[in-house]
């Protein structure tokens, strides 16, 4: 792809679910934060131009001291504070992308297992399609339940996925779908809802189930047999 294409990395949640003081991004695995292990698959990614990093404020200078500077990362153009919620963190990040990047590649912090074929087969997907995601079919049966945890519903499970990042984006595409979406004061669980909400198709294609975000103890503990067998994912 002759395109300038950026990585957006969100890592600005509270992580309220690992039960930990730390935060989820800076936690180790391997002596290293499970953030650096993240940004490492970009830096070393040879389409991704430039990565811009997104986090808390307040932990400028921990990201800095702790994931940024030990391994001079040579394609982290700037840490962009985050906002309230997700949503907002990634729109703060469009905002700082100049004017000539073509393609956003937008991956969570705390998915260090992203391969370079599925951060390739999505981008051509993108460029094809102008949106694409990364996802796994659904191994397990699913209900929808009411509120009183009664089922109402099981869906097909042939038709489920499940959504992971990098979720990869025409640029335009998603800086309008974000425009809008403030506009409006919409929210969606993801930016590949937001683009949906415009009536865009999104793409969905064959990602890993390696491809682990850490988001409670088990997930850690997980991660570290992935990184300990690499030939796993």
């Amino acid at each position: 792809m002759n395109r300038k294409i950026c990585a957006l990395i969100p890592a600005a949640g509270k992580g309220s679910r690992m039960v930990n003081s730390v935060k989820k991004p800076y936690l180790k695995l391997a002596q290293k934060p499970i953030l650096t292990h993240t940004i490492q698959r970009f830096e070393e990614n040879t389409v991704v131009d430039a990565i811009f990093v997104v986090v808390n404020k307040d932990d400028f200078r921990d990201c800095r001291t702790d994931v940024l500077e030990p391994y001079t990362f040579k394609k982290v153009q700037e840490l962009v504070a985050g906002g309230e919620t997700r949503q907002m963190s990634v729109y703060n990040g469009l905002r700082a992308l100049s004017a000539d990047v073509d393609f956003v590649v937008v991956h969570d912090g705390v998915r260090p297992f992203v391969t370079d074929e599925t951060i390739s087969a999505c981008l051509a997907a993108a460029d094809e399609c102008g949106a694409a995601v990364a996802a796994v079919p659904v191994k397990d049966t699913i209900k929808i339940a009411d509120a009183n945890a009664f089922i109402v519903e099981t869906p097909v499970r042939e038709r489920l996925w499940a959504v992971q990042t990098p979720q990869v984006f025409r640029k335009s595409l998603l800086a309008e779908a974000h425009q809008i979406a403030n506009a409006q004061q919409l929210t969606a669980p993801d930016d590949a809802a937001l683009v949906e909400q415009l009536g865009f198709p999104v793409k969905l294609v064959r990602g890993s189930y390696a491809n682990l975000k850490i988001t409670t103890p088990e997930d850690l503990r997980v991660a570290e047999v992935l990184l300990r067998d690499p030939t796993q994912w």
